[in-house]
């Protein structure tokens, strides 16, 4: 801060501070509870005496008038909640931020607010008409730190703060209230001096908790139960060492009287029904935030993004799944533009403002954002942001981690498609331009990573409001449950098997031991032979206990067909994989017929490619189990290439490996015993996957079975 800048700093604040503090209040002459623009006016619309008002209002003023200087603002008739002086505006040193009422009930109060501003000598501000700002109800300062604590969320715009920050330089911080009975910030929070904080944290999002936990020390927040919130206890007015409320339990006046306060109640209970106590009848206008340094102030903390989102935006419920995550992640939004789609297959566009109170939360909101279709429209150009890969296997600091969306990336302004999409990677541009999904341990030294959103879009597959009437199944999309009829989601399965089949398709299957265990091998055999399955995925134990049943007719030492454990059936797995590693692969052990049924030996005689994927627990291995977990990884990828659909078959880790290999538009089909993974499973971002909760025996059986009746002459015919 430049020495005249300093001075000046200095002069308003010993001006102020030995001037006898200051309060505007407005007389409730025309006071009533008129309309309905917050939870506590419902119900109470002209239920307010009149008479207990004005008694109550004139209590307080007495009480105040002993404490500090009260001046009047004079009430006008037809707007009953001026009596609120808190919401006038806000006041720092000989500046005034004019308040811009978000409802219409309110708004005609701002020009003789204004006016009262002026005619005291404040120089004053005015916001947009269209950004709401409630002043000193939903804006506080700390009594020691010297910032000023800004709420937002149902009366005020995020997009307010940095104007509060640039007009009355100082810091913001922005705190989100998500409780509508405390719509503004001193309904629920009260700085007091010294820098205690009165205050209560339901009111708040887990992120403004946070930030209020660091900036003022477990000994100076005083947090409050319900029953003192609902009386609006932190809506009271504090001078010094004086707390002047509505009432308050006899514990939390405790409290507040242990942290060296004086606590004068004073009834408000007619002020309530309209949704305000003591701190909204009255505001502070000799305000200086008491601070041992007068330093430059931080700037406001928000970030603003604009981004465009286009399609069906209505039916399909983007726009409403776009808001909705700006506001749960703590943001704030504003439609700047919507083009709404004039004929049933038009797309319609929206260009919206974000706005968030943090470059965290603007990151986790963009995103999501981004995974839903959006592309940033705020800057000059679309070029994705590139920076260098310095060190081999290490990508640069907010690199853009990969969905399993189908992405673009602009490159010296063209669109480029990225290759191998899959989740969790970064985007690689390669010399050519091209764009490159690639795992952080694939990056070399030179590569060219995304970092940031600019630049990046993924490509959604359109949802239509009939999208679901183009298909003759619906089943992707179904969730998991274990109450609808197995029958008929095999039934639908089964169906675009044979599709995904007759087209030419590809099948791929992740399955695990369980498979065996259940006896679904023979039946998964089946798909296998009949052409339905492309590609095997799996683990050591699978391909053990297939060719254990196969060899010697049991599975984990138990005979499937009598469902009984036999003698030293313990030992069988163990001398199945010595066999197969005295063969040297299980493509010479089913050569030399020593594995003649089964999954493995079908795989093998219809030259269907498997990847058998190790683990610390594998005993043997076979000679065939892949035990380098990244060698792994890498030739599951190559497998799920192309695939149509995967069918995951009790296998969690396996699958959840697979899944996020897997891009957007294969389609899943999870089936486990146990609903926790199928959720698991199927949870992952894609709207094309079905679970079934069922015994994966079971339903290969009615798989096959429904499979062999549309392969019928009868079903062919019908």
């Amino acid at each position: 801060m430049d020495v005249t800048k300093n001075c000046i700093s200095l002069k308003l604040f010993i001006l102020f501070m030995t001037a006898q503090l200051n309060y505007l209040m407005c007389a409730p002459d025309h006071y009533d509870v008129d309309y309905v623009i917050n939870p506590w006016m419902e119900g109470n619309v002209h239920k307010s005496s009149r008479d207990r008002a004005v008694v109550q209002w004139q209590k307080l003023y007495g009480v105040l008038k002993g404490l500090v200087n009260v001046e009047l603002v004079t009430p006008e008739k037809g707007w009953p909640d001026m009596v609120f002086t808190a919401n006038a505006g806000l006041v720092l040193g000989d500046k005034a931020v004019l308040s811009r009422f978000l409802h219409k009930e309110r708004q005609g109060e701002e020009p003789y607010f204004k006016a009262w501003f002026e005619s005291k000598g404040f120089t004053v501000f005015e916001l947009p008409k269209d950004l709401p700002f409630e002043g000193a109800g939903d804006a506080l300062f700390d009594r020691k730190g010297g910032w000023l604590w800004a709420g937002y969320g149902f009366r005020s715009e995020l997009d307010a703060h940095p104007y509060l920050a640039k007009w009355l330089d100082v810091e913001v911080l922005s705190l989100r209230l998500i409780d509508n009975r405390f719509y503004h910030l001193d309904t629920c929070f009260c700085p007091l001096t010294g820098g205690y904080l009165l205050y209560y944290p339901p009111a708040f999002d887990s992120y403004s908790n946070r930030l209020i936990e660091m900036r003022v020390p477990a000994d100076k927040r005083i947090v409050i139960e319900e029953a003192d919130a609902v009386n609006f206890a932190c809506n009271a007015v504090n001078v010094d060492r004086n707390v002047v409320m509505n009432k308050i339990s006899d514990g939390l006046k405790q409290r507040i009287t242990n942290a060296g306060f004086t606590v004068i109640e004073t009834p408000l209970t007619e002020f309530l029904k309209a949704g305000g106590a003591a701190k909204c009848l009255t505001l502070r206008t000799i305000e200086v935030p008491i601070s041992s340094e007068l330093e430059a102030s931080e700037p406001s903390g928000v970030e603003a993004r604009i981004v465009e989102l286009t399609g069906h935006l209505l039916d399909s419920g983007i726009i409403n799944r776009a808001l909705d995550l700006v506001t749960d992640n703590g943001g704030s939004f504003q439609v700047l533009e919507f083009n709404l789609g004039e004929q049933r297959q038009s797309t319609s566009l929206a260009r919206i403002r974000i706005s968030a109170p943090s470059h965290d939360l603007m990151e986790t909101i963009m995103g999501e954002l981004i995974e839903i279709g959006a592309v940033l429209q705020d800057r000059d150009t679309c070029a994705a942001n590139l920076e260098p890969v310095l060190q081999d296997g290490v990508a640069p600091d907010d690199f853009y981690v990969s969905t399993i969306y189908p992405t673009e990336a602009c490159v010296d302004g063209v669109w480029v498609r990225c290759n191998n999409q899959r989740m969790d990677a970064a985007i690689a541009i390669s010399a050519d331009g091209s764009a490159n999904c690639k795992l952080l341990r694939d990056l070399v030294v030179g590569d060219r990573v995304v970092v940031g959103y600019d630049g990046v879009r993924t490509i959604r597959k359109p949802e239509a409001r009939d999208t679901a009437k183009k298909e003759e199944f619906s089943f992707m999309g179904a969730g998991v449950s274990s109450e609808r009829r197995v029958e008929l989601i095999v039934e639908q399965i089964a169906w675009e098997l044979r599709q995904i089949r007759d087209r030419g398709g590809k099948l791929v299957v992740s399955c695990g031991p369980v498979v065996v265990h259940t006896g679904g091998a023979p039946h998964l055999a089946y798909l296998i032979r009949e052409g339905y399955v492309q590609s095997m995925l799996g683990g050591n134990a699978i391909a053990v206990h297939d060719m254990e049943q196969s060899s010697m007719g049991t599975s984990l030492g138990v005979d499937l067909k009598r469902g009984i454990s036999v003698k030293g059936g313990h030992r069988h797995h163990l001398k199945v994989i010595n066999s197969v590693r005295r063969y040297g692969s299980i493509h010479k052990a089913v050569e030399a017929g020593f594995v003649k049924t089964g999954v493995m030996y079908e795989c093998v005689t219809n030259n269907i490619p498997f990847v058998l994927a190790g683990s610390i627990r594998d005993d043997g291995p076979l000679p065939d189990t892949v035990m380098d977990l990244l060698e792994a990884q890498r030739l599951y990828s190559e497998q799920i290439r192309g695939a149509d659909m995967i069918l995951m078959l009790s296998s969690m880790l396996h699958s959840i490996g697979v899944g996020n290999m897997t891009p957007a538009g294969v389609k899943m089909v999870c089936v486990d015993i146990n609903p926790a993974v199928v959720t698991k499973l199927s949870d992952r971002g894609s709207v094309e996957s079905v679970g079934v909760v069922t015994d994966v025996g079971l339903f290969l059986s009615l798989l096959v079975q429904q499979l062999k009746k549309m392969d019928s002459p009868v079903a062919v015919g019908v």
